[in-house]
């Protein structure tokens, strides 16, 4: 009687359930990644609105700092360009409890009239 090899005992490989799971796992890491990565891009995009909202503020809030003058009360609108983008701004000054200070806020809003950022200072006579 001759011995058969047998095939089966020694068969190496992956069965389908096992790589059907697999790419499963592979799907749904991809996905996450995915997401991930659109968090990223939604939030830089945010980051740069606001940092051209602070400087259009602060360019605003510093000339009336430079021009020595002490501003009356009341709302005004100005607008800035900043990387290529038009912002609009509502400047209010308003009175504090001391009439020697005025507080003024200048607040920037995006293309769809959203507001974006408000700085206020301190200014005196």
């Amino acid at each position: 009687m001759s011995a058969r090899p047998s095939h089966h005992a020694g068969a190496a490989g992956f069965t389908l359930i096992e790589v059907l799971v697999a790419l499963a796992i592979i799907a749904v890491t991809l996905g996450a990644g995915i997401k991930a990565a659109g968090a990223l891009t939604n939030n830089t995009q945010r980051l740069v609105e606001v940092t051209a909202a602070q400087w259009c503020a602060e360019n605003q809030l510093t000339g009336l700092k430079l021009s020595h003058t002490f501003p009356s009360v009341g709302d005004a609108e100005f607008s800035c360009d900043q990387f290529g983008t038009s912002y609009k701004g509502k400047q209010a000054t308003r009175p504090t409890p001391n009439p020697n200070f005025r507080r003024v806020d200048a607040q920037i809003f995006n293309e769809d009239d959203q507001p974006v950022l408000t700085l206020s200072t301190i200014l005196p006579r």
